[in-house]
């Protein structure tokens, strides 16, 4: 099948293009917007014409692999189909045939067996004109629109003849259709069945309870009608229970080998999410088959790499006309998934924003959230868009969160309370380490820093709660300021005038921490036609959440490694 996928541009601007040898699953995140669906599309075409589209805008090339001639007459062997009445074979033809994995139909055709062998030997040479034939039989695309209508009735045919539909292959395939059963019943703890007690139709049901023998589930007589009576229809539960039971029957019953998948998570409760993930990467695992995922959900994420299942992780992004793609190594997602810190801090969410701040404790994620949401509700373009607001345990395991982040190409800004100019050491090179300040500076600052300290200390007064850098003058002030600013080109942003509650002093606010948030939030007010509503100014914390966003935006930011 597919070997390698080539996209058109590179991690960065200027970087050579994203050129990756593919492994069972591909899954394809970022934020909204950055061209995950559009890849999917632009992969399944490739597919169906063997050749890249000039319109394509994220996909240039895809490698194939080639079959010795041996190896492919065994392929096209489990496709053979004998001729029906009247029908006449071209020479040098053999037909061939199979279910649909999208429609459940069955199609087939005649192709031209030297020019088919020819072609999959030179997969990725000339016309394919043949091959696209045999391509077409094994891709399916599954978006919102299709999965849950997957299930619906089909027609039982002639069990005679090789089946015709996903529905007539599972009804004579008891070992399949088990298969499907241990699935559908460890999500659900109902069990999957074939209703064929409509007459010339299939259908599929959840039941209670197993049959008890075959017959039950596959006769005619009145114990089978009694057991389907009992059992649900699947067009009559949700759509989750569909989406889930359609993917799943569709991906074993119809033996698809390019698949590719627009969010599955769609419908699905966040621990469903995680065993589709799971069964998906099941289903493909020492396999051939190629997966191509689309997902918002890191719940899927993880169950797909909890799979065991190889598998590429690609982040998607387009800020500022500029299109990036950038593998993800998996190891790295593996620390964001069993770092209890990291994991209870919701961290792998990062791969689905543009941007992430992440803050000293929940009161501070909170207070910077709603004010960068009262910025973008002005629409006066100094909001953050598509951010997501975590939070650590304090100002050193904020750089714990960044870190991994940045690692992964991910912006991510750390706000901390002044007093992080206070302790060296190992605390102090985590937040420069944190933040990817290259190491020959680190002396400079840490030096700038310790004379800063002594300048507060000399002041006698406390640095975080009696006014930050308005304790001090001229040069020192200045000082101070430059600090600050060598600091906010990596991302790393000082609160200048001391810790969180330093916010709105115009508000007469006191207190500390939630006390604090539940007061300045009451005085904020809620209701944007209210006199009393604060809305942005031009100084105080709106003036600093816009230098966060000036790093963001800087298509020359520091901070972030290659």
């Amino acid at each position: 099948m597919i070997d390698k996928i080539k996209l058109k541009f590179g991690s960065t601007s200027g970087q050579p293009a994203l050129d990756v040898a593919l492994t069972p699953i591909t899954v394809f995140v970022g934020p909204n917007n950055s061209g995950k669906s559009i890849v999917l599309r632009e992969i399944e075409n490739y597919c169906r014409q063997t050749i890249a589209s000039p319109t394509n805008l994220l996909l240039d090339n895809l490698s194939f692999t080639s079959y010795d001639e041996t190896s492919f007459r065994s392929e096209l062997e489990k496709l053979k189909q004998e001729l029906n009445q009247e029908e006449i074979l071209h020479p040098d033809h053999i037909m061939i045939g199979k279910i649909n994995p999208a429609s459940s139909n069955f199609f087939r055709t005649q192709v031209h067996l030297p020019g088919i062998i020819h072609e999959a030997a030179n997969p990725n040479k000339g016309e394919k004109s043949y091959l696209k034939q045999f391509l077409n039989m094994y891709t399916i695309r599954l978006d919102g629109n299709n999965r849950i209508n997957l299930l619906k009735d089909q027609n039982a045919g002639d069990l005679q003849l090789n089946p015709q539909n996903h529905f007539q292959f599972l009804f004579v395939n008891d070992e399949i259709r088990q298969k499907v059963r241990d699935i559908i019943y460890d999500a659900f703890r109902k069990y999957f069945v074939i209703d064929p007690t409509n007459i010339g139709k299939l259908r599929v049901r959840l039941s209670e309870r197993p049959p008890s023998d075959q017959r039950e589930e596959k006769g005619w007589d009145a114990r089978s009608i009694d057991f389907h009576r009992e059992a649900i229809e699947i067009t009559r539960t949700s759509d989750g229970v569909k989406a889930f039971t359609g993917i799943m029957t569709t991906l074993i019953a119809g033996d698809p080998r390019i698949i590719l998948i627009d969010e599955p998570e769609a419908f699905l409760h966040p621990s469903l999410s995680n065993k589709l993930g799971k069964e998906i990467g099941n289903s493909v695992r020492g396999t051939n088959k190629r997966l191509f995922v689309s997902t918002h959900s890191s719940n899927f994420l993880m169950g797909c790499i909890q799979s065991n299942t190889p598998l590429n992780i690609i982040r998607l992004t387009y800020l500022n006309d500029v299109a990036t793609a950038r593998v993800l190594p998996k190891e790295k997602i593996l620390t964001l998934m069993r770092n209890p810190l990291l994991r209870s801090t919701g961290v792998l969410n990062g791969l689905f924003y543009e941007s992430v701040v992440v803050t000293e404790a929940d009161s501070d994620r909170a207070f910077y959230q709603e004010i960068n949401e009262r910025h973008l509700a002005e629409n006066n373009d100094n909001g953050i868009p598509n951010c997501l607001f975590l939070n650590a345990k304090n100002k050193q395991t904020v750089w714990d969160i960044v870190k991994p982040l940045r690692e992964l190409g991910i912006p991510a800004a750390g706000i901390v309370d002044i007093d992080a100019i206070k302790e060296g050491g190992q605390v102090w090179s985590k937040l420069l380490n944190g933040g990817f300040i290259p190491e020959p500076s680190h002396q400079s600052i840490h030096n700038l820093r310790v004379t800063i300290k002594q300048k507060f200390d000399k002041t006698g007064q406390n640095m975080k709660r009696d006014g930050g850098i308005e304790l001090l003058q001229g040069q020192d002030k200045e000082a101070f300021s430059n600090l600050l600013g060598q600091l906010a080109e990596y991302g790393i942003f000082i609160i200048p005038n001391g810790e969180l509650e330093c916010w709105l002093k115009n508000l007469s606010v006191t207190g500390h921490g939630p006390s604090w948030l539940i007061d300045i939030f009451e005085k904020m007010g809620e209701d944007p036609a209210h006199v009393d509503y604060v809305k942005p100014e031009n100084n105080d914390v709106w003036k600093f959440m816009v230098k966060v966003k000036g790093w963001f935006v800087n298509p020359n930011r520091k901070g972030i490694p290659d």
